[in-house]
């Protein structure tokens, strides 16, 4: 009977004395001269499995060289160890190498840093670290789709390559077929000979189309790959990256925030309850303190204030910033890391200039700020942006005119002001940057599979 690891964790009385088969790879191994040990893992738990074996093996000699890495298969029997470091053990009738490790493999036991692991990429998923990392993003990606599916959202793929630059802050990689040396050598650029006919890129947001969507199912979401041609080379950067996009049709700024703390708590407690290992693992060798963390996230009420407020607040403060708080102006990372920890949990910051904010967002009363909500949380920071939509067409319009902003191109994304327009708002969340926060790797290059980043496009 062939057995997962998982399996022995999770229901180990129910094989104790049987036979069993397993199939994985050797994590460690270590011999005496009449009886040997094998760490081995088969990808689906978090924890080995030790094997041992004696020499009465036939082929004992040939198991104590097996090497890091080589991957095996093990009859024996389930020895359950109650009083012991491991619940059980197996003892192995039988050990067959299938595939064996060259003894240049490089993630040999020992330590190595996240700089050499990245150089990696294509093993590093074998290590510890990694293998936590990745299972947590794995369970996060499934608690998403599940918060929203069980809530009646309809999942919706928008476009990848798009004319339509939803932020307007022109960082689009652009997506051509066109001969460059050809377009080097004539100094002009014929799009209308391009594949698309017109200049295209890779979106930066599903955010538009997603609003199109939402007007005919009141509400969708988009889980996808998202891109910006942005020359940043910090912590929590990328060029490819991963977004999370609701968008509710009969919604306002107050409900789009009960939505995204309902979200985050549901995230947050699912990764908990199904990943206890890994997050045991980056509790106790990455981030002390990370399990606590998040669960004050789960018993918190989250704050609301506005982003006038929040610079009251920051004036007011005796503290030294290097960068100093303005009325009307952003506000910097040692501000958002001041504000959680003023209120000592997470913080919905509402009502921004809207100066610098997007050109879609609700329109106040006052005419200097819009509907708009950063939601910061501690240790992280901003981890959620979101705003209620401009539904008004002559505001949207005059808005678009203001900041000099085409609209030939949007026709539809304006069509929906006029055809059965409602109060509707959305969100968007990196999933990156969660998984910083739910991991505690400071990293965005260690929480994604292949990182793509400036200069760096590897694998």
């Amino acid at each position: 009977m062939v057995v997962c690891v998982k399996d022995l964790y999770k229901e180990k009385e129910k094989y104790g004395d049987k036979e069993i088969t397993l199939r994985g790879w050797v994590k460690t191994a270590r011999d005496s001269k009449s009886i040997g040990f094998i760490e081995m893992n088969d990808g689906t738990f978090f924890k080995n499995v030790q094997i041992v074996y004696e020499d009465t093996l036939p082929n004992f000699a040939d198991i104590t060289k097996v090497t890091i890495y080589s991957s095996i298969e093990v009859e024996g029997k389930v020895l359950l160890t109650p009083d012991a470091k491991q619940p059980f053990e197996i003892k192995a009738s039988s050990i067959t190498v299938l595939g064996k490790c060259d003894a240049d493999y490089p993630l040999q036991k020992k330590g190595h840093s996240v700089e050499f692991m990245r150089e990696q990429a294509y093993l590093r998923p074998r290590a510890n670290l990694f293998n936590a990392v990745f299972r947590v993003r794995s369970v996060a990606a499934m608690a998403i789709h599940e918060y929203f599916q069980d809530r009646g959202y309809v999942y919706v793929h928008t476009p990848l390559i798009t004319a339509n630059d939803g932020e307007g802050a022109g960082e689009m990689f652009q997506v051509t077929t066109l001969d460059l040396d050809r377009v080097a050598s004539s100094g002009k650029v014929e799009y209308d000979r391009d594949f698309f006919g017109k200049k295209v890129g890779l979106t930066v947001t599903g955010q538009l189309e997603g609003e199109t969507y939402a007007h005919a199912f009141g509400k969708i979401y988009t889980f996808g790959p998202t891109f910006r041609a942005e020359n940043s080379n910090t912590k929590t950067h990328a060029a490819e990256f991963w977004m999370i996009e609701p968008e509710i049709c009969f919604c306002d700024l107050d409900g789009v925030m009960d939505i995204e703390e309902d979200m985050l708590k549901h995230i947050v407690s699912t990764v908990l309850e199904k990943c206890p290992e890994e997050m045991e693992f980056l509790n106790k060798f990455v981030a002390p303190g990370l399990i606590e963390k998040l669960q004050k996230l789960l018993d918190s009420k989250f704050t609301r204030i506005s982003h006038e407020d929040v610079i009251t607040i920051l004036k007011d403060a005796k503290v030294d910033f290097e960068f100093k708080p303005e009325y009307g102006e952003d506000i910097a990372k040692e501000h958002e890391k001041y504000i959680t920890e003023y209120f000592n949990g997470p913080v919905f910051i509402t009502n921004w200039p809207k100066d610098i904010k997007a050109f879609y967002m609700k329109q106040n009363p006052d005419g200097k700020t819009v509907a708009a909500v950063d939601l910061e949380v501690p240790g992280a920071g901003e981890l959620i942006g979101g705003s209620q939509r401009e539904e008004d067409y002559d505001k949207l319009v005059a808005r678009m005119d203001e900041l000099g902003m085409k609209k030939e191109g949007l026709d539809w994304y304006l069509n929906l002001r006029k055809y059965g327009t409602t109060i509707h708002s959305g969100f968007g969340m990196g999933f990156e940057r969660l998984l910083i926060y739910l991991t505690g790797v400071e990293n965005i290059r260690d929480v994604i599979p292949y990182p793509r980043t400036p200069g760096n496009c590897e694998f």
